[in-house]
């Protein structure tokens, strides 16, 4: 069989070109529904304004591929909590509390890593039973922003369907909304929307996967964390592929194309990322690359990508070819 070659870090870089959507929002006022927005310096050192879809909305859809995964196919284990996606997570499992109370943070960090593939990787911080332990995500997503003069929000005026339009109708619904506050009538309301190229990082960790911070040792085996670095990965392709978040019953975004570059690097050394809001940020990265190889052997590699379906056959490439790196260090060295 030939061996697997390890994976200490992957980094995505990408810009993505989404249409119509509106993933996150600020909230509204009255009757209008305000899109988030973001100061940023651009490449020409100018501050620009811009629409943003925040780094919490991606990682949680990245943890809920995760957790579909781990449901659907087994050998991942959830806690209590994860296994109903609450968002306490292993705070909610009042199995694990009780068995951990007494034992020391190490332990109790080896416990949580044995019992949850999706706190090991998304990372917890443990605050039930008067602790406050936590546990460093191996993923990390930046905010999804808007290339300055590439993107555009507007805002479209809506009204309630009503299929009875007539005028006693309408009286009885102002009645009953009078008597009871029930929005029985017209709701007219304004909906952002906006289209443009967006600027997209993610670094993930595998090396740390099943890693214990505190002891500088794995608390499974390596076929486990074997396949939770393949289900991590693959939740990877699929947060970019159905990227989830606010109305999308009504207004599923348009994604036009996904374009980047992927780095990994096989040894403890950063995989290279550099923000797509560069115009050259893939021949940066490249660069890069070839730097950190002159340094170190030829350990990082890059995969550049133009569509959705290269990037799905690398990382399809990645799963049967790779796994997570081995971390050689331990309290005892």
């Amino acid at each position: 069989m030939t061996p697997k070659t390890p994976i200490y870090s992957l980094s995505l870089n990408a810009r993505a070109t989404l249409d119509l959507h509106s993933l996150n929002n600020e909230g509204g006022e009255g009757n209008q529904i305000q899109t988030r927005m973001v100061n940023i310096v651009g490449q020409d050192r100018q501050l620009h304004n811009v629409n943003a879809i925040s780094g919490d909305m991606y990682k949680h859809i990245h943890a809920e591929h995760l957790f579909r995964i781990a449901s659907e196919r087994g050998g991942l284990p959830l806690c209590a909590g994860c296994q109903t996606f609450n968002a306490n997570r292993i705070n909610a499992d009042a199995d694990f509390i009780q068995r951990t109370k007494g034992k020391s943070d190490a332990a109790t960090l080896d416990e949580l890593l044995q019992t949850c593939a999706l706190d090991d990787a998304h990372g917890i911080l443990i605050t039930e039973g008067g602790r406050s332990l936590p546990r460093k995500s191996v993923i990390e997503f930046g905010w999804v922003v808007g290339v300055p003069g590439s993107v555009e929000t507007d805002s479209y005026f809506h009204v309630k369907y009503a299929s009875e339009r007539s005028e006693g109708k309408r009286g009885e619904d102002r009645e009953s909304t009078a008597s009871s506050g029930a929005n029985l009538g017209q709701a007219i309301f304004h909906r952002p929307a906006s289209s443009g190229i967006y600027a997209a990082v993610s670094h993930i960790e595998l090396a740390r996967i099943g890693f214990n911070d505190i002891t500088q040792t794995y608390a499974i085996d390596e076929q486990q964390r074997a396949i939770r670095a393949r289900a991590v990965l693959e939740a990877l392709l699929y947060t970019f592929l159905e990227t989830r978040g606010a109305m999308r019953s009504a207004q599923a975004p348009h994604l036009v194309n996904l374009e980047g570059v992927l780095t990994v690097s096989a040894a403890p050394v950063p995989a290279p990322t550099v923000s797509p809001l560069n115009d050259g940020y893939i021949g940066q990265i490249e660069q890069t690359v070839g730097m950190l190889n002159r340094i170190n052997g030829d350990v990082v590699s890059s995969y550049n990508f133009d569509s959705t379906a290269v990037l799905a056959n690398i990382v399809a490439d990645l799963l049967e070819t790779t796994s997570p790196y081995a971390l050689r260090y331990t309290s005892g060295a």
